[in-house]
């Protein structure tokens, strides 16, 4: 089909008319992005900035950076989309749905992103710390947005979602500079209990990393089948609490034997009725 010098004509002038209404918008929307996308990286370079000087927590800096960088550049995107015409509330309804759709297929993960930010901002425990948590005992070697990494005792690497960690009991362990040692010990019914006070407080005072104030203390626990139970107290620094408790448990023994305490076995009296 051959087309008519006036049916050209007319594309033509209809063309140019076009272009002098699409492309102004498109320059002024280049711009707009040039300009809007050197200020982010501003706002964001000096946010990151501010965060380090704070010193606070590494993997909750990351996750506020991220953050904020994904808001600034969404709000940059939805001002070019305004310049280019694009109604807002078709843009609008169609991040709601994709938000709809990504929060049902990420339930799970959505549950430990919100218990990674709780941890992080409210800080239970931090790297070094060492905690009992979901059954598991070890030392925090990281804490990233979904998981906290423990390095456990016998060097396994055990991962817990955060939103487990978040909605559950944790024990800390190293939150406090001290710790209060309790030992267990029974001697037979015919010992002495001030002597045997005496041999185990004597072993307290010699250590160096048994705290004075509070005093180390003997207390009688139980009358048990078997023995009176003495519960044995002292405060050290958290970081000497099983060196302490498990080296003076060796010396009790040594000490009760030097000094004939007994340590008795599991015994029962049998009373025999004749006819």
């Amino acid at each position: 089909m051959e087309l008519s010098p006036e049916t050209i004509k007319s594309i033509w002038d209809q063309a140019i008319v076009l272009a002098y209404l699409i492309v102004p918008t498109l320059v002024y929307a280049f711009l707009f992005y040039l300009v809007g996308r050197f200020i982010v990286n501003k706002l964001i370079n000096g946010f990151s900035r501010l965060l380090d000087a704070r010193d606070s927590n590494p993997s909750l800096n990351s996750f506020l950076v991220g953050l904020v960088k994904a808001v600034l550049y969404v709000s940059l995107f939805i001002g070019i989309a305004t310049i280019l015409g694009v109604p807002m509330s078709s843009f609008l309804a169609i991040l709601g749905a994709a938000g709809l759709a990504i929060g049902l297929a990420l339930q799970g993960s959505l549950s430990n992103f919100a218990g990674g930010v709780l941890i992080l901002l409210f800080k239970p425990f931090k790297v070094g710390d060492v905690i009992e948590g979901q059954g598991q005992i070890g030392t925090v070697k990281k804490i990233d947005i979904l998981y906290t990494h423990l390095h456990t005792g016998d060097n396994r690497e055990v991962v817990i979602p955060n939103g487990n960690l978040a909605n559950s009991e944790v024990v800390n362990m190293t939150a406090q500079p001290t710790r209060r040692v309790e030992i267990k010990v029974g001697v037979a019914y015919n010992t002495d209990l001030k002597k045997a006070r005496e041999v185990i407080l004597s072993i307290l005072n010699q250590d160096e990393r048994v705290h004075s104030e509070p005093a180390p203390a003997v207390f009688l626990n139980n009358f048990g089948d078997s023995s009176l139970d003495l519960v044995v107290r002292a405060w050290v620094n958290t970081g000497d609490l099983w060196p302490v408790y498990f080296e003076s448990m060796e010396k009790i023994k040594s000490a009760f034997d030097r000094n004939e305490i007994e340590i008795p076995f599991p015994q029962r009296v049998i009373y025999s009725k004749s006819e």
